[in-house]
């Protein structure tokens, strides 16, 4: 295990499982945001949250007492948009929540034959149906843009799985990659230490999930810090080969 040192100047935190779960905040979560923010160090809040704006995840998490601005909040959706962007004025399909699409109005929809597939968490929609349809679309020369491709997620019942199987799935199907757009992605992790103008190596990153964010962190020059919160499982942390620099019970244990 790597020693975290008084090198670390900044910090991004994963939101669901690390900082609250479901609709609790995490006991002491709330006092060591505010400790770290009173100190003037530089904090991002990160999520892959598909079903949520940046806007609605903000008022979300200040319901919690969260001192956070809605500025210090990345979300894949924003990302989505400016790539989007980059491609001119591509065609495509948004398998999105319906409150999230209309994020994306200016940009032409088409469920036939798109140009992209953009994929996010829409629940209990997922069908076979559906799949067929979009690995087809794919078939016919489409791209896959997934917002994220997290395999789980913590619930007040219990892990639930995430889109990176039905992601997955496609791509194995169609013999094609799929468009990352969140966490792990390096671009995703570039764009926000770009944003705080921060070096990689005072940076770290602390989170529950041991692929999206420690891994993912570790990949892009950072420091990964393990909170045994959330999605925490030791099995799953020792088959899944990744050392986090730092394990923490929780995030309250983070400035001792």
């Amino acid at each position: 295990m790597v020693k975290v040192t008084e090198d670390i100047k900044g910090f991004l935190f994963d939101l669901d499982g690390t900082l609250y779960v479901s609709d609790k905040a995490i006991n002491g979560a709330v006092e060591t945001i505010s400790k770290i923010k009173s100190k003037n160090i530089p904090c991002r809040f990160i999520t892959n949250t598909t079903t949520r704006t940046q806007k609605q995840v903000h008022k979300k998490i200040i319901s919690f007492g969260f001192d956070i601005s809605e500025n210090e909040i990345f979300t894949p959706l924003t990302a989505t948009h400016k790539y989007l962007e980059s491609l001119g004025s591509p065609s495509c399909n948004f398998v999105l929540n319906d409150n999230i699409i209309a994020e994306f109005k200016q940009f032409e929809t088409n469920q036939t034959n798109p140009d992209y597939i953009i994929i996010g968490d829409i629940g209990n929609n997922w069908s076979y149906d559906l799949l067929n349809i979009l690995f087809n679309q794919i078939m016919n020369g489409a791209r896959i843009i997934a917002l994220h491709k997290g395999r789980y997620w913590q619930e007040r019942t219990g892990l639930q799985l995430d889109i990176g199987a039905f992601v997955a799935g496609l791509e194995y199907a169609s013999s094609t990659e799929a468009i990352i757009i969140g966490k792990p992605s390096l671009t995703f992790y570039q764009a926000v230490l770009k944003e705080m103008d921060i070096k990689k190596t005072e940076t770290a990153m602390v989170g529950d999930d041991i692929l999206n964010d420690i891994k993912g962190a570790q990949e892009a020059g950072m420091t990964g810090i393990l909170v045994k919160t959330g999605k925490y499982r030791e099995e799953w942390i020792a088959k899944s080969g990744v050392l986090p620099d730092l394990v923490i019970d929780s995030v309250a244990d983070l400035l001792k």
